[in-house]
């Protein structure tokens, strides 16, 4: 365990012979054209461009995969060392694609572009500290490969995204992450600002009592967040209707439905009532407006709905709770 973690059963790059490092860099392309064909599956159903242009950089892994075999076999014969990234101190690593789930077109192109920068990087720098010429100019020719492939990733993405197909996935990756996180957090946030301000601010008036109201106020929020969580988990799966895990909704709901709740609660933990109850009032003031603002923001809801439908329900739910608490 401890040699694991401290790389004690690796090798220094220095100490490699010029076939294992020719053998590391087969490895290394194997590796990348897995990962790029693993880009490519991931987001073929929603950005079939996006997949087209990693199923091509994983075609040009393979063609330069093939260069270096034919090298070894010219040089050194058939047999190939086994020797990869994780036998080597101090070689960049790679993140296998079910790590860096879900696929976002972001992430993922950023990650192409390191990829490729941090292997031209790491050959150049190894060339510069290599003594053996053989071995320098083996480096070398590793670097200017992987350089090529930067040019390769550029080329791809300008053949594969013109304007039209970017606008078009950068649309459907708006609309995913609208579905997955906006929508049911902006419910989760609606429901626990709203629907606590009744039991809140019914608990200030009519006991007068900043930390009963905290109480009350907390556990409103809580219960209401794991009622809404689980809800939202049951309600989709989200196979048909393609909004994204229900795992991932149902803790997104519950979340922000827990939070919207404590926003007015938390200020009854000032034990001066008429002070935590003025910050609880401005405080639900400025969720309102908020909520409405996302609304209008995101789903695209006219000022005039969104307004009736937050600020003016939230004043009433609120005017309830005082009339309650001060019956």
């Amino acid at each position: 365990m401890f040699n694991r973690l401290f790389g004690f059963n690796r090798r220094a790059f220095s100490s490699l012979s010029e076939q294992e490092v020719l053998a590391l860099a087969i490895s290394s392309e194997e590796d990348d054209a897995r990962i790029y064909r693993a880009y490519a599956d991931g987001l073929r159903e929603d950005y079939p461009h996006s997949a087209a242009m990693f199923e091509e950089m994983a075609e040009e892994e393979d063609s330069h995969r093939a260069s270096l075999i034919a090298l070894h076999r010219k040089r050194f014969g058939e047999r190939i060392p086994l020797i990869r990234r994780e036998h080597v101190r101090g070689y960049y690593q790679r993140r296998p694609d079910w790590l860096v789930r879900p696929l976002g077109l972001d992430h993922v192109r950023a990650q192409a572009a390191t990829m490729e920068e941090e292997a031209q990087r790491f050959y150049t720098e190894a060339a510069k500290r290599a003594g053996d010429a053989a071995t320098r100019k083996l480096l070398g020719d590793l670097a200017a490969a992987e350089q090529k492939h930067e040019s390769v990733t550029e080329h791809l993405s300008e053949k594969h995204l013109g304007e039209d197909a970017r606008q078009e996935e950068e649309h459907t990756e708006r609309r995913q992450f609208i579905l997955t996180y906006v929508q049911p957090g902006l419910a989760g946030l609606m429901d626990g600002s709203v629907s606590t301000l009744a039991p809140i601010f019914a608990a200030a008036f009519a006991t007068g009592n900043t930390w009963q109201t905290f109480l009350v106020g907390l556990a409103a929020s809580i219960g209401a967040g794991i009622s809404m969580g689980f809800t939202e988990v049951a309600s989709d799966d989200g196979v048909i209707s393609g909004r994204g895990s229900p795992v991932k909704r149902g803790l997104t709901t519950g979340i922000m439905t827990t939070l919207g709740g404590l926003g007015h609660a938390l200020p009854y933990l000032i034990p001066y009532f008429w002070t935590a109850t003025t910050i609880a009032i401005v405080i639900v003031f400025f969720e309102l407006w908020a909520i409405a603002y996302i609304q209008k923001r995101y789903m695209e809801t006219p000022w005039s709905r969104a307004i009736f439908q937050v600020v003016l329900g939230g004043a009433l739910v609120f005017g309830a709770g005082m009339l309650i608490g001060n019956a």
